[in-house]
């Protein structure tokens, strides 16, 4: 009998033992089944797919941008350069163009001044002769030779102011000219070769190297 129960025993554990090792087994089966990679759906694999290259697309556009900056500041502070050095020209110009104007003022000045001095220095001998003649006039009753005098006196003085290049203008007998003629006063031509010319000339006119200082006075026929 105990012999009968030792042989259910063994045999309740053997059978325990099976069921046992079975478990294991299928646990380890799970375990495995579990570990294998499981291969994605092919939406989510192309999702991913389009996200990493949108990832990367997105880092050159950073990149790209980046680098469009840097390029942008290098020209800004080549402009800021070239800007710096227009406006400093510039500023040299205009100190050396009015330098230049009022070193010129000053020789225009200076040029006048020494020509005035020039004139009358050539004029002076005429007042010398004007002095004498009133000497003259004083104590001589030669009016003859003191009417040669003076005569001589108008010559030298108008041969002086001819020098600085003085002419006087020829107006009567020639044809009305608004460039030299101010006509103050209009009169019947004698005939009709005098309608439109200078009959009369009541203030002479004047050039200086052939430029009109002064215009002459006339009277027009009509």
């Amino acid at each position: 009998m105990e012999a009968k129960e030792k042989e259910q025993k063994v045999a309740t554990e053997a059978a325990n033992k099976t069921t046992a090792d079975e478990l294991q087994e299928k646990d380890n089966q799970s375990v495995k089944k579990d570990n294998t990679p499981k291969e994605e759906p092919q939406e989510i694999k192309q999702t991913k797919e389009k996200e990493t290259e949108s990832g990367g697309e997105a880092k050159r556009k950073k990149r790209s941008r980046r680098s469009k900056s840097d390029k942008l500041t290098e020209e800004n502070e080549a402009l800021r350069i070239q800007l710096a050095e227009a406006k400093d020209k510039y500023l040299r110009l205009f100190s050396e163009f009015d330098n230049y104007r009022k070193r010129s003022n000053k020789e225009k000045v200076e040029l006048l001044n020494t020509a005035s001095a020039t004139l009358i220095k050539e004029l002076l001998p005429v007042l010398d002769d004007v002095d004498r003649a009133q000497d003259n006039f004083e104590k001589s009753e030669d009016v003859k030779a003191l009417s040669e005098g003076v005569i001589l006196i108008i010559n030298k003085f108008k041969k002086v102011l001819k020098s600085k290049g003085l002419e006087e203008m020829v107006s009567t007998g020639v044809d009305f000219d608004t460039d030299n003629h101010d006509a103050i006063a209009q009169f019947p031509a004698p005939d009709e070769s005098q309608k439109n010319k200078v009959i009369d000339t009541t203030e002479k006119g004047y050039l200086i190297n052939g430029k009109v200082i002064r215009h002459a006075k006339v009277v027009v026929g009509v």
